[in-house]
């Protein structure tokens, strides 16, 4: 059977518009891939049966995420389940940082924001807190050249100040290196908790007003102090790993994000697992509080 011929074999089984084809023509695709060679006009394909699932994603379309904020869970679970130390999974999550980077902007993808270290993290294991630091000395040392050269503007959000001297610098030269690309804005949450980032931005919005009556500080106002500012609210949250919770991470931002958890955990969390996460995010309704039209 071809694969034209399967698909109206299968999506008559579904319930929903789980699946939808807009284009029938489609010649020599790669299934499991979203690269079809010679597909036209294909907007989404997404079948899941429990012992068939594939999918394919539109590069062009309109409902790709424009930012995407992930909660990097699992490392330490990854290695334990390999009788490895839980450094070793938290060097494993860090390596597949740049494949998943250059994806997000193959798909069109503006800004993603990664969690990687949290306020409440202090609390781990001296040694893991250590180890965590070292790779992200290394993954700067390492990946920088290759940021500058891709179009990846580096960002970082939390309190910076309680790292190493060494840290410090190595992250501000970052994100002045690549303070001008464009083509992507990858956000590293360090040292960071939703609550701070809004304590903090009250905090800043007080020292530059004094003397105003608080009762009309506005939403917009705040917002506007928050570490994030600069850059748009996520439309998809996604956290690996299997827990069900937000755990302080951009607590404001997240208001109107759609939220995805995932049984993977994050040094598995590859490009095929990215792209079921936007394949769910595209069959969302999002109203924003109204109602649907």
């Amino acid at each position: 059977m071809g694969l034209p011929a399967m698909f109206f074999a299968i999506i008559p089984l579904l319930s929903g518009p789980v699946a939808q084809l807009v284009e029938q023509r489609i010649e020599n695709p790669r299934v499991g891939s979203s690269i079809l060679p010679q597909a036209t006009s294909l907007q989404i394909i997404f079948c899941k049966i429990d012992y068939f699932p594939w999918y394919f994603v539109d590069t062009k379309s309109n409902s790709i995420p424009t930012h995407v904020a992930i909660v990097m869970d699992g490392n330490g679970r990854w290695a334990q389940n390999r009788h490895m130390p839980r450094s070793m999974g938290h060097a494993k999550g860090s390596s597949i940082v740049r494949g998943l980077v250059e994806h997000c902007s193959h798909l069109g993808i503006k800004y993603l924001t990664l969690f990687a270290f949290s306020t409440e993290n202090w609390s781990r294991p001296r040694d893991e807190v250590s180890t965590i630091m070292e790779l992200f000395i290394k993954y700067l040392e390492k990946e920088l050249k290759n940021l500058a050269n891709s179009g990846v503007c580096f960002k970082v959000i939390g309190d910076i100040s309680l790292f190493d001297k060494e840290l410090q610098e190595k992250i501000n030269d970052a994100v002045e290196l690549t303070s001008r690309n464009k083509k992507i804005v990858l956000t590293l949450a360090a040292n960071y908790g939703g609550r701070w980032d809004i304590v903090k931005a009250f905090q800043s919005w007080l020292k530059e007003n004094p003397s105003s009556d608080v009762s009309l500080l506005s939403q917009e106002t705040l917002q506007k102090y928050l570490s994030t500012s600069d850059i748009p609210d996520p439309d998809l949250l996604i956290r690996t790993g299997g827990e069900q919770r937000i755990s302080n991470f951009l607590l404001w931002q997240i208001a109107y994000s759609e939220l995805y958890f995932t049984e993977v955990l994050w040094p598995e969390f590859d490009k095929e697992q990215l792209e079921i996460a936007i394949s769910w995010f595209k069959s969302r309704q999002r109203r924003f509080g109204s109602v649907s039209g």
